[in-house]
C-alpha cells in the first residue's frame, strides 16, 4: 500500500530534494505513483520532476512488485495532485506548512485517522496471516516527521534523514520550533498524538496512525505490518505507541518492523537505529528494525550511482520491498542489475 500526501513544508526553499523547485514538488507524488504501477517504459500521465541528482526510488519498488509479483494499491490521503491511475481517494488536503503550528484541521485529522482504523482492521480480520507493507510518498515528510516526534517529547535532534546528502538539520529544527511555539500559544496540548498531528503532522502520518491501530486491534489475528521507510515510518510507529496501553504497545513491537536501505541506515548525518531506540525507550518496547542490502555502486546509470553519494536514499517503500527481494532468495546484485536496466529504460525511452 503506497499512502501519497503533501505538505506545503516541502515550499520551504533548501527542506527537500523530492523535486529540484518547490512548484515540481506538487507533482512528485502522483508521478511516483504512477511509475510504481505503469512501470519505466509506459507515459505517464505526470512526468517525474527534474531532481538535483538521482531518481525516484518507485523504480526500485516497482522492479521488486514486477518480479515478485506482488500487488500495490494507492491510496491518496491529501495530495495536491491526483495521480492518474486508479487509486483510492480519502478526501484529505495538503497540509500547511508545519511552522504554522496549525497543520491541518482537526475534522480532517479525525477523518483520515478513522479512515485508517478502519482499513487497517478489515484488512488484518481477512488476512489474519498476512502481511501489509505500507509505504509513502509526501516531499517534505521527513521534515513533519521530525515535528511530530518532537511535538510528542521526544528529543530527535540531528538523528532524521533527508533526501540530500546533508539533511538540513538547521533549517529543520528552526521550523519545528515555530511550529511548535505556534501550537502552543494557540493553547495546544501537545504531546496528545492527534492534537500533535493536527499542529505539525501530514496527511499520510494521520492516516496511517489509523491503519496501524486497526491492524493491532484485531482479536486472534497475527497479520504483520511492513513499515517500509525510514523516520516517517518511526514517525508513525511513534505516534501508534503514544496511544497505546503497554499490552497493545507489545503486540505492535512484535509483529510491525521498520525497514529500509542501506542509504538511509548508512548515513553519517542522521541515526534511524538511535531513533528507533528513543522510541522504544520513551514507550517501554524495542522496535524492530532492518534493512535491505541494495547497493548501486556498479550501475551503468549515474542516475543510481548518485544513491551513493547521498542523494534520495529511500521513498515509495524502496529498502521494505528491497529486503523482501532478499527474503525471497534473490541477491541484492540481481535487483541492482534490474534496476539499472529499468532506470535505462525510463531515462532513454
Amino acid at each position: 500500500m503506497l499512502v501519497l500526501g503533501a505538505t506545503a513544508t516541502a515550499e520551504v526553499p533548501g527542506i527537500s530534494a523530492a523535486g529540484a523547485t518547490p512548484a515540481s514538488r506538487q507533482f512528485t507524488a502522483a508521478a511516483d505513483a504512477e511509475l510504481l504501477l505503469l512501470g519505466p517504459a509506459a507515459k505517464c500521465p505526470h512526468g517525474l520532476p527534474p531532481l538535483m541528482a538521482g531518481v525516484s526510488p518507485a523504480l526500485i519498488s516497482w522492479c521488486v512488485l514486477e518480479h515478485l509479483g506482488l500487488p500495490a494499491l494507492v491510496v491518496d490521503a491529501g495530495c495536491a495532485v491526483a495521480p492518474g491511475i486508479p487509486h483510492i481517494r480519502l478526501g484529505g488536503s495538503p497540509a500547511r506548512c508545519l511552522s504554522s503550528g496549525r497543520a491541518m484541521e482537526d475534522a480532517t485529522v479525525l477523518q483520515l485517522h478513522r479512515q485508517g482504523q478502519r482499513f487497517g482492521y478489515r484488512w488484518a480480520q481477512c488476512h489474519p496471516q498476512g502481511l501489509l507493507v505500507l509505504a509513502e510518498c509526501v516531499p517534505g515528510g521527513t521534515s513533519t516527521a521530525e515535528a511530530v516526534l518532537s511535538g510528542l517529547g521526544l528529543d530527535v535532534a540531528g538523528l532524521v534523514s533527508g533526501s540530500m546528502p546533508k539533511p538540513p538539520h538547521q533549517l529543520r529544527a528552526a521550523l519545528v520550533q515555530r511550529g511548535i511555539a505556534a501550537a502552543i500559544a494557540r493553547g495546544c496540548e501537545l504531546g496528545q498524538p492527534l492534537v500533535v498531528l493536527a499542529a505539525l503532522g501530514d496527511p499520510f502520518q494521520a492516516f496511517s496512525l489509523g491503519l496501524l491501530e486497526g491492524i493491532a486491534q484485531v482479536p486472534g489475528s497475527e497479520a504483520q505490518l511492513l513499515l517500509a521507510g525510514g523516520s516517517q515510518m518511526a514517525a508513525v510507529l511513534a505516534l501508534a505507541l503514544a496511544r497505546a496501553a503497554l499490552p497493545l504497545r507489545q503486540v505492535m513491537a512484535k509483529r510491525f518492523a521498520v525497514v529500509t536501505t542501506a542509504w538511509v541506515m548508512q548515513e553519517a548525518c542522521s541515526e534511524l537505529a538511535e531513533l528507533l531506540n528513543r522510541v522504544g525507550v520513551s514507550y517501554g518496547v524495542k522496535p524492530l528494525l532492518s534493512h535491505a542490502n541494495l547497493h548501486f555502486d556498479k550501475c551503468k546509470q549515474q542516475a543510481l550511482r548518485d544513491y551513493e553519494l547521498g542523494f534520495v536514499k529511500e521513498g515509495v517503500g524502496a529498502g521494505g520491498l528491497s529486503w523482501l527481494w532478499e527474503l525471497a532468495g534473490f541477491s541484492p546484485l540481481a535487483l541492482a542489475a534490474a534496476c539499472d536496466q529499468a532506470c535505462a529504460e525510463l531515462l532513454h525511452r
